[in-house]
């Protein structure tokens, strides 16, 4: 099993324990918590990245704030067309990376999707489950391009 930052790792370990229909409920909870994951007013990031893309219904916004110490912490911005699903794992996401280095985000492997949502709802789904992990992974990798070697 690869390394996980500590509170992903706890995210999937509870979703994995769950019965299928506990886990989409639980899914559902964790989309319409999305909205706290949401850019702060007056609150300011390193790096903002607010796009509409192919692989999703609507515009999303990754916005990251490096602390002093190198830690990452991301907000959210999605537009109202984007499904339960990806709101769900939004919230998954800015919760289990937060508090992770610019390089653990960009060695998160993505393997665990299918460990939280379930095989089927991947198959459902295709692709677009992973298309906000990659969203992060690819601020991740631009901040780090940035940074003074």
């Amino acid at each position: 099993m690869p390394d996980y930052p500590a509170p992903l790792g706890e995210l999937i370990t509870f979703f994995e324990s769950l019965p299928e229909a506990e886990r989409r409920e639980n899914l559902i909870d964790l989309a319409a918590a999305s909205a706290a994951h949401a850019p702060k007013e007056g609150e300011s990031y390193a790096l903002e990245d607010v796009r509409k893309d192919a692989e999703c219904t609507d515009t999303v916004g990754i916005h990251v704030r490096i602390e002093n110490d190198g830690r990452v912490h991301f907000a959210v911005s999605l537009g109202p067309k984007v499904q339960t699903l990806t709101r769900a794992l939004t919230t998954i996401l800015c919760r289990g990376l937060s508090g992770c280095t610019l390089q653990e985000v960009i060695a998160v492997p993505q393997d665990f999707v299918p460990r939280i949502i379930g095989a089927d709802l991947v198959r459902l789904r295709s692709q677009t489950v992973y298309y906000v992990l990659g969203r992060m992974k690819q601020a991740a990798q631009a901040l780090l391009e940035k940074r003074p070697s």
